[in-house]
């Protein structure tokens, strides 16, 4: 159940991922040039089918990757100005890379394409980026290769439950002293039918005792206060935070 409620819990962070990579991607496509696919364009890639040169030699339909590798052609030959450079990159080695060999490099029937200079064969986005902008990519990776895993429920839980037992028990002394100096007494057989804010009943004394002596064999006594200001501030500060996060209001601090 603790493996069941943590992938619960998960599946909104992972849609949010989702759809932030999403938006992302919108807003680079809506920036792009949109470049037509002509008859021309067309025609040749039909060429390519009927002469099963790639991304046709696989034996499949692959009409929708000839009109891309056309298009990419084409737009490199027509851009002649100077300093001007393209990339051409796909995860699909299949259709696009050197068969049986090294899939960096581009297919026979397409590498005419490809230039030293001019217009470049990638498998890999990150490697196209770094052979553009490589210090970009070195501060990218600095930046994001350190990740920090969001907890796991149970683990939030679990933090939850022992911060909500300590601040439990540091009421449960400050309530034993007000009982010490007279402010609250344990009830008698004269309180019987009678309510009195200020007396507690046998029963609840002895409840707390013995909860009180279960909290201290579990986390050591020495573990369990006397907090100073700060100390009791971050115990509080921590239980409301983990309460907000799993859906209660800010400053629930029932125990």
């Amino acid at each position: 159940m603790n493996h069941l409620n943590n992938i619960d819990y998960k599946i909104p962070e992972l849609g949010e991922s989702a759809a932030l990579a999403v938006t992302r991607i919108e807003k680079l496509l809506k920036s792009s040039d949109i470049v037509e696919t002509s008859d021309k364009i067309k025609l040749r890639a039909a060429q390519r089918a009927i002469n099963k040169k790639a991304p046709f030699h696989g034996g499949k339909n692959s009409f929708n990757d000839a009109i891309l590798i056309e298009i990419y052609a084409d737009y490199v030959s027509n851009k002649k100005s100077a300093g001007v450079k393209f990339s051409f990159v796909t995860h699909n080695t299949s259709d696009f890379s050197l068969p049986n060999g090294n899939n960096k490099l581009p297919h026979p029937d397409i590498e005419f394409i490809f230039t030293k200079i001019k217009s470049s064969y990638y498998i890999k986005l990150t490697e196209a980026v770094q052979k553009i902008r490589p210090k970009l990519v070195s501060d990218l990776m600095l930046e994001h290769e350190w990740v920090e895993e969001t907890r796991s429920l149970s683990d939030i839980l679990e933090a939850m439950n022992e911060l909500m037992d300590k601040i439990w028990y540091n009421r449960y002394q400050n309530w034993l002293y007000r009982i010490k100096i007279g402010e609250l007494r344990i009830a008698t057989k004269k309180d019987a039918g009678k309510y009195n804010p200020n007396v507690t009943s046998r029963e609840v004394y002895n409840g707390a005792r013995k909860a009180a002596k279960e909290k201290e064999k579990q986390f050591g006594k020495k573990n369990l206060g006397p907090w100073n200001n700060f100390e009791w501030g971050m115990l509080n500060g921590k239980l409301s935070a983990l309460r907000w996060v799993l859906g209660d209001e800010w400053d629930f601090l029932d125990t």
